[in-house]
């Protein structure tokens, strides 16, 4: 553990055999903060940002809605009432270069806003995404740069669709236009990532079998640490530490479980929750302590595959996802598919009041985050690009106007918000891929 004598630094660890437990931002740390005597809404506050990916599209008649603000929400969004007031939904958006209309380009040009080379083979070419450029400005300030995550074993190779290199819907983040990073879908090799300290990835599995838990490893640390705190603080990080021996605690279960159970379906990983709903909360609070913790500042998250085969018979749909949003506008199947979408959109909704509820400095870790979440396809069923599903959802810290419903009467450029979103956490550009400028509006000005 690394201390001083006036105040711990913002980078503090409790180490022990195999880990590297972060600690979330306390009242001991602010004096050594060189960030400590900005002002409360200042952007430099707001240095966290997110990506969540909804796979082919939506209904967009249940999803958009019908006022300006959020206060009468549409069926598919309706489970976001709780914390709508931190939620802008953007309307006709587009992302022109993913044209001809594919589920490849879907995907790969969500973050990227770029034009994919129509190629099979491994001389594929896109163009360096939006995380990846916030990485590069932001990342070297945290542990891990970067984290991508997704939600499905991404094992397909060669043609996926329509010409298309599978490499351009396995990976939403590309760290340049020839390096795509692939994303993990295993909760237990996430937390590796997370909380393991040095050696191999087998090297930190190896050490986590040889404890009950990782954080009986720093037991000697932590007591050191809680003799330097205040009371405040002290619950602060008892709350943290039992949020990730929680976590840990819920891995670990779905790891005996898999041992015993049926083999999983070709989209999960084994060793995983059987339940998806489950399985995206794990990983959803993983994203939440990865926050929480500074490890990273900037992640993505894929929620399922374009294409995917996925069923979601919890929510009462056995139909499998992709073959649903061809509906070829038979009711009863848009039905289906747009319960899909309501689904995922309420994962995402129990994510922003986990991050609404935890304090963080003079607000919550929502106040000092911005999560992008939405589609590169608008209507699946025609395989078009424009008026896409889009939220943005943030706090305080940016000066974030939430309740809204921003809607363009004319198509607008995806990497416009892009644009707008690298600014918000300090990262200025003159233009991203294809953008024309800034989304006014989003955010209240800034006063001098």
């Amino acid at each position: 553990m690394i201390v001083t004598k006036k105040a711990l630094p913002r980078r503090t660890f409790l180490r022990g055999l195999g880990a590297a437990v972060s600690l979330p931002l306390l009242d001991a740390m602010v004096p050594a903060m060189t960030a400590a005597a900005e002002t409360p809404a200042s952007p430099a506050k707001l240095r966290r940002l997110g990506f969540v990916y909804m796979p082919m599209g939506c209904d967009v008649a249940r999803w958009t809605p019908l006022g300006e603000t959020l206060d009468e929400l549409s069926p598919t969004l309706a489970s976001l009432k709780p914390v709508r007031r931190h939620v802008a939904a953007i309307t006709n958006l587009e992302l022109r270069n993913a044209y001809p209309g594919t589920h490849a380009t879907s995907n790969c040009a969500f973050l990227s806003a770029a034009r994919a080379k129509h190629t099979e083979s491994t001389d594929y070419y896109l163009g360096t995404t939006v995380d990846q450029v916030a990485a590069k400005a932001i990342g070297g300030e945290t542990p891990l740069p970067s984290l991508e995550m997704a939600m499905d074993l991404l094992s397909v190779v060669g043609q996926c669709d329509n010409g298309y290199a599978c490499v351009y819907q396995n990976n939403l983040s590309w760290s340049s236009p020839t390096t795509p990073l692939p994303a993990e879908a295993h909760p237990r090799i996430v937390f590796e990532r997370l909380f393991g300290e040095g050696g191999s990835a087998a090297d930190r599995r190896a050490a986590l079998r040889r404890r009950a838990s990782l954080l009986d490893a720093v037991t000697d640390d932590l007591a050191r640490l809680r003799g330097r705190l205040g009371p405040a603080d002290r619950d602060r990080v008892g709350r943290y530490l039992d949020t990730v021996r929680e976590v840990e605690r819920r891995i670990r279960r779905a790891e005996l479980a898999a041992k015993d159970g049926a083999l999983p379906d070709l989209d999960r990983p084994a060793g995983v929750p059987a339940s998806y709903a489950e399985h995206a909360r794990l990983m959803f609070d993983l994203q939440a302590l990865a926050l929480q913790g500074d490890v990273t500042r900037v992640i993505t998250f894929q929620l399922a595959r374009e294409t995917s085969g996925r069923t979601y018979p919890e929510i009462g749909v056995p139909d499998s996802h992709h073959p649903l949003t061809h509906h070829g506008n038979d009711p009863a199947k848009v039905a289906r598919m747009a319960k899909i979408n309501a689904f995922h959109v309420s994962l995402f909704a129990g994510f922003l009041e986990k991050l609404a509820a935890t304090p963080e400095g003079d607000g919550s870790l929502l106040d000092h985050s911005l999560y992008l979440y939405g589609s590169g396809m608008g209507n699946p069923n025609v395989h078009d690009h424009t008026n896409l599903p889009i939220l943005v959802a943030g706090g305080a810290a940016g000066r974030m106007r939430g309740n809204r419903h921003i809607r363009f009467e004319e198509p607008v450029p995806l990497a416009n918000l892009h644009l707008t979103l690298l600014d918000k956490v300090g990262v200025r550009l003159d233009a991203f891929a294809d953008s024309r400028g800034k989304i006014d509006g989003l955010f209240e000005p800034i006063s001098i």
